[in-house]
Formats: structure tokens, sequence, C-alpha cells
């Protein structure tokens, strides 16, 4: 059995095929943005820490949501 990579292959430019794709953009997000998550609905960004995490107050709870943010979109 192997192991996974770590790392992604490199492309050699004398490949037949596509090079991949670039990696999407991280979105991002300051305090007071209003944000809507797929499960736990809209909320007010609180917090963005050092490493671009947020922390959104969604009314009931405070959640920290981490990068990439899956599911987590600006209003």
């Amino acid at each position: 059995m192997t192991r996974p990579r770590s790392t992604a292959r490199r492309h050699l430019p004398t490949s037949p095929f596509a090079p991949p794709a670039p990696p999407a953009a991280v979105e991002t997000f300051e305090v007071d943005d209003q944000v809507t998550h797929d499960a736990h609905g809209l909320g007010v960004v609180v917090r963005v820490e050092y490493n671009n995490d947020v922390l959104v107050d969604f009314g009931t709870r405070k959640l920290r949501i981490p990068t990439p943010y899956h599911r987590l979109y600006k209003l």
C-alpha cells in the first residue's frame, strides 16, 4: 500500500496532458461582514484570526470557521 503524497505532483513541460488548474483564491472576510452558512444560517463575522480563520456569530452560538471556507458565503 502506498502512502498519499503531501505535495502535488509537478507538471512536466513535455507532458501531453494539460497542466493542473491553479488553486482557487480563498475568499477574504472582514469584521461585520454578513455571511450565510449552509448548515448554520445567517451570521455576522466577529473576528478574523491571523491565519484567516473567522469567528462567526450565528445568533444562538459563535463558531470558528477554518479556511478554506466550505459552505460559507458573503452576502
